[in-house]
């Protein structure tokens, strides 16, 4: 990692309290025992950990970032009350029988997943941007390149939770509001659709095929 990028993150103006609000946030909907976390062994930017939440009485489990918020989104002055959308949290819901190590990384087939949301994660400050509903992000710098060899996913979009209601999808911390966005891998026809066509389109191709928001590696293509 670069170390002027480097110097740069660690000149910035930490929010340790966000973190906080969201270690109580997720003790209001689950139990400890329900709740374990991928702790960042080496964190050269800023410390990212990753809550893996296995609820006994839900159809799916989650996984949900914890550092993302450490730090304020750039977010451009165009943006009408522009200081909702400063922090964020990513989350994706899991089927019951997908598995991974007891570490990360450690060389799991599925260890792709935990690596993509922190790489998204990491994203907004590395480059002075921000990320919000509606936006994508592709794995590499070719946009047919899978994030690994056990998927063809090749980039996902931040997208509302049709699982979770406001009350779960945004924290209070202070005056501050963290917003978590729910995460959807996309193909790479879907990705070049949204581009093309806009985001509000392949919103529209999402609800007409009734896709689930749980993670399906196999899941048909809604544009082909």
């Amino acid at each position: 990692m670069d170390q002027e990028l480097i110097e740069k993150i660690h000149g910035k103006e930490h929010y340790y309290e966000n973190i906080e609000a969201l270690e109580s946030h997720l003790d209001r909907f689950f139990e400890s025992d329900e709740i374990s976390v991928f702790h960042e062994m080496v964190s050269l930017d800023f410390h990212l950990d990753v809550y893996f939440i296995q609820p006994k009485d839900r159809e799916y489990n989650l996984l949900i970032t914890s550092g993302m918020s450490l730090l304020e989104m750039q977010v451009p002055d165009s943006i009408e009350n522009k200081e909702d959308y400063a922090f964020a949290e990513l989350m994706l819901l899991l089927p019951k029988d997908l598995k991974f190590g007891k570490v990360f990384p450690n060389e799991s087939k599925n260890d792709w997943i935990i690596g993509m949301m922190k790489d998204m994660a990491r994203f907004p400050h590395h480059r002075d941007t921000f990320l919000t509903e509606g936006h994508t992000l592709q794995a590499w710098y070719d946009i047919a390149e899978p994030y690994d060899e056990s998927t063809s996913f090749t980039s996902c979009l931040l997208l509302p939770s049709a699982t979770f209601d406001e009350d779960f999808m945004e924290i209070k911390s202070g005056d501050r509001i963290i917003n978590i966005y729910s995460l959807f891998p996309l193909y790479k026809s879907e990705l070049e659709y949204k581009i093309q066509h806009g985001y509000g389109k392949l919103f529209d191709l999402l609800v007409e095929a009734d896709v689930e928001e749980i993670l399906d590696n196999e899941r048909p293509n809604i544009v082909e």
